[in-house]
């Protein structure tokens, strides 16, 4: 009786026993021999797993049929949720993708080197309405100004900023596109 060899001994002869017949039956029912198996191989897991539960005999191959029958089932379902996910990857990729921020280095170098030469007042009250989106009379609240102040400083800043920066860099208002993209912390 096989049940009196150890249980390694009882699953190696189970495995001898069966895998020829479990292969045959994976691989009439999937695409790829890989898949038949790694369906092979799960189930044998399971049943090193539940080695207790295995039936003696005869029977020991119909729970290995059903084992591989379940696990045939989750390697179908798997695929398709792989699939789902690929399809939807690929519409992400295929979506337009951000410019490389790299290329934008250039760019915001020239912007704050022109920045820097303009007065404190004028710099911040650029930086609080382009950089932190604020309306001249946020701005004007922030800097303890009246609103007409900050707007007269934003108007002449702006000017004085594409004066210094001239038409190098490339189309109207490409100054204040590179000025609103975000900075990084130890840029400020």
């Amino acid at each position: 009786m096989i049940s009196a060899t150890a249980p390694e001994d009882r699953f190696r002869l189970i495995y001898a026993g069966n895998f020829e017949h479990l292969l045959a039956y994976a691989l009439r029912r999937v695409d790829q021999p890989a898949d038949a198996a790694d369906v092979v191989a799960e189930t044998f897991l399971v049943a090193w797993r539940r080695h207790r539960e295995i039936p003696e005999g005869g029977e020991a191959r119909l729970w290995l049929y059903g084992v591989a029958r379940r696990v045939l089932s989750n390697h179908i379902r798997g695929g398709v949720r792989r699939e789902r996910l690929g399809v939807r990857l690929r519409q992400r990729l295929a979506a337009p993708t951000a410019p490389d921020p790299g290329s934008e280095v250039p760019d915001r170098l020239t912007v704050r080197a022109a920045m820097a030469r303009l007065g404190d007042l004028d710099r911040e009250v650029l930086m609080l309405t382009i950089w932190e989106g604020l309306e001249p009379r946020e701005a004007a609240a922030v800097l303890e100004v009246s609103p007409a102040v900050v707007r007269t400083r934003l108007s002449r800043a702006r000017a004085r900023l594409r004066e210094l920066l001239g038409d190098d860099l490339g189309p109207p208002g490409h100054v204040f596109d590179v000025l609103a993209a975000p900075v990084p912390e130890e840029g400020r």
